[in-house]
């Protein structure tokens, strides 16, 4: 199983711009460690950075992946830079919007911009963070490495996701 990081895609441009959602839930294991209660302070459950970063990631890769019709295998190659102004707690909903900066054959950089949404402070978006990331086109830029045939990046829970949030899929 993959673990997906997005919620729904609202707004996919091809080869422009990807907006994605990710609702953020205490039926989330991973909140559960970060940081639970000890005999000095209450739980503080939030959302680790990385898993921030995977999202952002997983909203670019499918910017990237559907700028050129889901043909090679997007892979993360690099973080560029990550910078979170907040904590993500449950109840709050982040808001990823990547855009493509660059794109060839090789691959791709993105632009990443991360607001959050809190509805117990109201119900406008405020800017939490940025990510900008580089992808690799694996199958045009690791020529001679041994890759499965089949498109292992994008399994069948991202064509589900962009089929249910309402967008084609072009495979």
């Amino acid at each position: 199983m993959r673990w997906m990081w997005i919620d729904q895609i609202l707004e996919l441009e091809t080869g422009s711009r990807c907006v994605a959602l990710k609702n953020i839930s205490m039926a989330e294991e991973h909140l559960h460690d970060h940081f639970p209660r000890t005999e000095t302070r209450p739980a503080r459950p939030i959302m680790p950075a990385p898993l921030i970063i995977e999202g952002v990631a997983q909203t670019a890769g499918i910017l990237v992946g559907h700028a050129r019709g889901f043909k090679e295998k997007v892979l993360l190659a690099k973080i560029g830079r990550a910078e979170f102004d907040h904590d993500a707690t449950p109840g709050q909903t982040l808001i990823y919007e990547a855009t493509i900066d660059r794109i060839d054959d090789a691959g791709a950089s993105t632009s990443g911009t991360v607001y959050r949404i809190d509805r117990k402070r109201g119900s406008e978006r405020e800017m939490f963070g940025r990510v900008d990331l580089m992808f690799s086109h694996v199958d045009q830029s690791m020529v001679g490495m041994d890759f499965p045939d089949h498109n292992f990046v994008f399994t069948d829970q991202f064509y589900d996701l962009l089929r249910n949030s309402g967008f084609e899929t072009r495979i």
